[in-house]
């Protein structure tokens, strides 16, 4: 397994290889696509996109930490933290080599 990441430009170029559009259109959607998720996310709601995932917010309570140079106990404040939980068809792509996630599929045979 290769080790290298792919970065936000990366994923333009192969979005709009993959769709036969421009790079600017694929870098449009993609941006449009991670402001909806963060507003909604923001409002306190999930996403959830059927056979890749769940995007969601957990909430982490107050905490005493130390600083790690004097050893000091500090507060650390509550927060809101994005999760996201993979769905078994992005599972089953990444662990039994499946190319795409065929959501199309998966939702016919939820009937929705």
């Amino acid at each position: 397994m290769s080790k290298i990441a792919v970065n936000k430009t990366d994923l333009i170029d192969a979005m709009a290889e993959a769709s036969s559009i421009s790079k600017v259109a694929a870098g449009k959607a993609l941006s449009t696509f991670l402001e909806s998720v963060i507003q909604t996310l923001q409002a306190g709601q999930s996403i959830s996109l059927l056979g890749f995932g769940t995007f969601g917010v957990k909430p982490r309570a107050a905490r005493i930490g130390r600083n790690p140079k004097t050893g000091e106990a500090i507060q650390i404040a509550a927060a809101n933290i994005p999760s996201f939980k993979a769905g078994k068809g992005l599972k089953d792509a990444v662990n039994y080599g499946s190319s795409t996630v065929d959501i199309e599929n998966q939702q016919e045979k939820q009937g929705a």
